[in-house]
C-alpha cells in the first residue's frame, strides 16, 4: 500500500471519529458535560465545533482540490486539541487513558506533515516531455 492511500485511509477514520466525538460534545446537554468533563461546558461546546470542522477540513479541500493546504492546517489544529485532551486527562488522573489522545495527535501531526503545502506540490506528477524523432 503506498504513503498516500494510507494517508487517506488515516484522513477518512479520524474523520468520522472526530465528527462523531465533535457533534456529541455539541448536542450534549449542558448537565452531562458537566459530569463528564472537568471544563466549562460552553468550552466543551467548543472544543466540539472545532472537531467537527477540523474533521470536515482533514477530507473535503484536499478531496475537492479546493485550498488544498486546508488538510494540513485541519490536522495541525485537531494535533492541538489532542495535546490538550492528553493533558488534561492526565492532569485529573487518567494515566493509562491518556495515551488514546496522544496515538490520535501523533497521527493528525504525520497527516498535518505529510500533507503540507510543499509536499503536495512535490507529489504532483509532473507532464513529461516526449522528445521528437
Amino acid at each position: 500500500m503506498n504513503r498516500n492511500r494510507a494517508l487517506w485511509i488515516a484522513q477518512g477514520l479520524l474523520a468520522m471519529f472526530f465528527l462523531f466525538v465533535g457533534v456529541s460534545k455539541v448536542t450534549t446537554s449542558t448537565e452531562v458535560l458537566a459530569t463528564l468533563f472537568p471544563l466549562p461546558a460552553d468550552f466543551i461546546r467548543f472544543i466540539g465545533v472545532c472537531e467537527v470542522l477540523g474533521a470536515l477540513g482533514l477530507v473535503l479541500p484536499l478531496a475537492l482540490k479546493i485550498r488544498p493546504e486546508l488538510t494540513s492546517l485541519a490536522a495541525a489544529g485537531l494535533t492541538i486539541i489532542m495535546i490538550g485532551a492528553a493533558g488534561t486527562t492526565l492532569a485529573v488522573g487518567g494515566g493509562a487513558i491518556s495515551v488514546m489522545p496522544l496515538v490520535l495527535g501523533a497521527v493528525t501531526a504525520l497527516i498535518a506533515y505529510d500533507r503540507r503545502p510543499a509536499n503536495l506540490v512535490s507529489n504532483q506528477k509532473t507532464p513529461t516531455l516526449i522528445p521528437a524523432s
